[in-house]
Order: structure tokens, then C-alpha cells, then sequence
């Protein structure tokens, strides 16, 4: 139990930082703004994806939110690590940075299998 809390706290916080934090703190620069428009996106979509990414990983990471807010904070993630990998590859091509959200979502899907281990078992004992 105590190696699933670790694993699962390790891969939320990195999620958290690298998708909340991270961007919270460099939206506002040129390079994200012209890393927005590279892709062919709109300035405020950049803005509201910073949103919805810091809300989603302070959903993960808060204790005390419903499981169910949970869920779609996940899928949400999964679905951003994915079309920006699709998104990426339809601008630049087949190259390794195309793919890198994909390895973000590796970690997000260790996140998710461990957080259903703990939780799992914490209602098996009740």
C-alpha cells in the first residue's frame, strides 16, 4: 500500500507541476504564445487551455474532490495529451517532439491506475 501512495503521489505531483504549474507561469510569454499560433490555434485557446489545466490538476491533486470530478479531469488529460500529439504531428511532422504529450500521458495513466489501486482498496476494507 505504502508503494502504490508513493507511485501515485509522484506521478499526480509531476502531472500537477508539469500541466498546472508550468503553464500557469509561462502562458503569458512569447514562446507560448507563438507555440499557440504554430499549431495553427487561436491566442485565447491557449488561454483557456491554461485554465482548464490548472483547474484539472488541482482536481487530481485535492484529496477531498469527488471521485467522479476525478474521472473527467483524467479523461480530459488524455484527451489534450493526445490531440496535441495529433496536432503537432500535423504541423511538424513525424518527429520525436510530436510525440512527447504521449509520454506525458504514460505517467497520467500511471496516475490513474494507482489512484484506482489505493481507492480500491480503502473501500475493499470498508
Amino acid at each position: 500500500m505504502k508503494k502504490d501512495k508513493i507511485i501515485f503521489w509522484t506521478t499526480t505531483i509531476f502531472i500537477f507541476l508539469f500541466e498546472g504549474v508550468m503553464p500557469a507561469l509561462t502562458s503569458q510569454t512569447e514562446l507560448a504564445r507563438e507555440g499557440i499560433r504554430h499549431l495553427g490555434y487561436p491566442v485565447y485557446f491557449g488561454n483557456a487551455l491554461v485554465v482548464f489545466k490548472v483547474l484539472g490538476t488541482l482536481i487530481l491533486i485535492i484529496p477531498s474532490i469527488p471521485k467522479r470530478l476525478k474521472e473527467w479531469a483524467y479523461a480530459g488529460f488524455a484527451f489534450d495529451f493526445l490531440f496535441a500529439t495529433i496536432s503537432n504531428i500535423a504541423v511538424d511532422g513525424v518527429v520525436f517532439l510530436s510525440f512527447f504529450p504521449l509520454i506525458i500521458l504514460g505517467i497520467l495513466i500511471v496516475s490513474y491506475i494507482y489512484y484506482h489501486k489505493i481507492n480500491d482498496s480503502i473501500t475493499d476494507k470498508i
